[in-house]
């Protein structure tokens, strides 16, 4: 993936995160599933991915998640996931195209980014108690917005510790600091 395309993703997923309190109705959720799983079916008559699945539902924050199963789907993920967060940006932009407004949609392959997910919250909560019993700031490795998304979510309601993210481009991180 270009640098030119990361940073527009990272510009799409920041903005996201700041306009994700809007409410929506249950019929303007039905149209962008509907919409986000018509564009995923439009991609895939491309690949050669077989017989695929893809399962609906609203995420623990308030965005909506594609999680597409079959027969070998690891083309889709990709080589550190890059394929997934390049078909994850493909679908976000045009539906948001589509829909005429900007929410959240996550689209996962066999659970990947859920593992993926588990694995950054643990780290996150192991660091922000490193962080506490050292004194000291802890400084994550380079994320991806979503990530870094997610360590900020996990951490806000903790009151020993605050984070922010610090960096350019890809080599963006999350500061985790004790108070």
């Amino acid at each position: 993936m270009t640098d030119e395309i990361q940073e527009e993703q990272n510009s799409e997923v920041e903005q996201v995160v700041e306009e994700d309190d809007q409410e929506i109705t249950d019929e303007q959720l039905d149209e962008i599933a509907d919409t986000a799983i018509s564009v995923l079916q439009d991609i895939f008559r491309s690949f050669d991915v077989g017989e695929i699945t893809i399962d609906e539902y609203e995420g623990d924050e308030g965005e909506l998640i594609l999680d597409i199963t079959g027969d070998d789907l690891a083309v889709l993920i990709g080589r550190h996931g890059r394929t997934l967060e390049a078909l994850q940006f493909l679908v976000s932009a045009i539906t948001t195209r589509k829909i005429g407004f900007r929410y959240p949609v996550v689209v996962d392959v066999e659970g990947y980014k859920s593992r993926q997910r588990q694995k950054i919250e643990s780290i996150a909560r192991s660091s922000a108690s490193k962080a506490v019993n050292q004194q000291r700031n802890i400084k994550l490795r380079p994320m991806t917005p979503y990530e870094r998304r997610i360590v900020h979510m996990v951490l806000r309601d903790d009151d020993r510790v605050e984070t922010e993210s610090e960096g350019e481009g890809s080599n963006r991180c999350v500061v985790i600091m004790p108070l």
